[in-house]
């Protein structure tokens, strides 16, 4: 009896494992058992634009620190944080006494050496006096007017006005401050126009300087903060000279009509410049795969064989790649199914065209 139960679970294991082995045998007959049908599709030849984004810095065209020339005591503000002022308008003026005592001592002083030359002048032409005594004269007289000149710069430097159209920044002083000679009294900013700053890695630079010559200038929009875009475009109108050794990066400049003063200095934005790329060779991201850092596509040869074919991306879209190098419009690219298919497998290719692939996706073009 010990016998036959040994026999029975010898018989019962060898049919385990044959009916095992034969199901492994179905299966992999099954997987090459017929050609597959899958989908493929043909690059497409575009005129394209990539938009790209780049942080940037908002600065007005002219702003500077207006500084008191003199020492004194601040007796009048005509302005407020944020007015807007005109070219020659009254903004500071302090308290005047000295300097106008110092106008009237030097005044009161050429007019007596007036008459001291007009005197010795009048001696001098009946050869009274030598040349030379009349020649001293003259020479303390314009040492007295220069010095009345002198005295109505400092009183003119008592008065502070605006040297151009601008907005006024934040007041430094008050009625009665006390300041000394080059105190600061605020910053006044021009904003008719604004200046975007914003840095381009070296690669993307050569892009640029590659392209210039096709078109004199380049325009570029602004995003705001809020995320609505300037209404207004920009245009490049110069680059850095040099590059930053530590971040790779140049900067460019970018300027802005601001005619409604909607930007101001010290704001934050994003530049969207675009950058063309005509007649270029367009696939779906998903018609790819990659092998560690290079892309690769299948393409079905006249015998519906497949081909693994390496490929050089030029640009990126969402779910788009631009392609520089590997393909032509001619090429049928597997759609789909790689982690099925192997290089050399045939398939039954099902034709879907480019237009139709690339339909509904963020594809922007010109």
């Amino acid at each position: 009896m010990g016998i036959m139960k040994v026999a029975n679970k010898v018989f019962l294991g060898v049919t385990l494992l044959s009916i095992l082995f034969s199901g492994c045998d179905h299966t992999e007959h099954s997987a090459h058992g017929g050609t597959p049908t899958l989908q493929v599709t043909n690059p497409l030849r575009k005129d394209l634009s990539i938009t790209k984004e780049y942080v940037g810095q908002v600065r007005a065209i002219r702003r500077i620190e207006m500084l008191a020339m003199e020492r004194g005591y601040i007796e009048s503000i005509f302005v407020d944080e944020g007015q807007k002022v005109r070219e020659g308008q009254p903004m500071f003026k302090l308290v005047q006494n000295h300097q106008l005592a110092e106008l009237a001592k030097a005044t009161a002083e050429a007019n007596a050496l007036q008459i001291e030359f007009q005197n010795t002048k009048a001696l001098a032409d009946q050869n009274i006096v030598s040349q030379n005594e009349l020649a001293l004269a003259k020479a303390n007289l314009d040492k007295a007017n220069a010095e009345v000149t002198m005295a109505q710069t400092h009183l003119n430097w008592t008065e502070v006005s605006a040297p151009f159209d601008g907005f006024v920044d934040r007041l430094e002083v008050r009625n009665g401050s006390l300041v000394e000679e080059n105190g600061m009294l605020t910053t006044l900013s021009d904003i008719s126009k604004m200046w975007v700053y914003f840095n381009l890695h070296e690669a993307e630079y050569l892009d640029y300087a590659s392209g210039k010559t096709k078109q004199s200038t380049v325009k570029v929009k602004l995003k705001l903060a809020n995320g609505s875009i300037y209404d207004r475009d920009g245009v490049i109108e110069t680059i850095v000279a040099d590059f930053d050794n530590k971040t790779g990066n140049i900067e460019f400049r970018a300027t802005f009509e601001n005619p409604q003063s909607i930007l101001r200095h010290g704001q934050t934005g994003n530049v969207l410049m675009s950058t063309p790329y005509l007649d270029a060779i367009v696939i779906p991201q998903k018609a790819t795969f990659a092998v560690l850092d290079k892309t690769y596509v299948y393409v079905v040869n006249a015998s519906n064989e497949l081909e693994q074919r390496l490929v050089t991306v030029g640009a990126e879209l969402p779910h788009v790649f631009i392609i520089k190098e590997g393909l032509t419009e001619a090429d049928r690219v597997l759609l789909e199914g790689h982690r099925k298919v192997h290089k050399g497998m045939k398939i039954e290719p099902s034709f879907v065209s480019a237009e139709r692939v690339l339909e509904g996706l963020n594809l922007y073009a010109e």
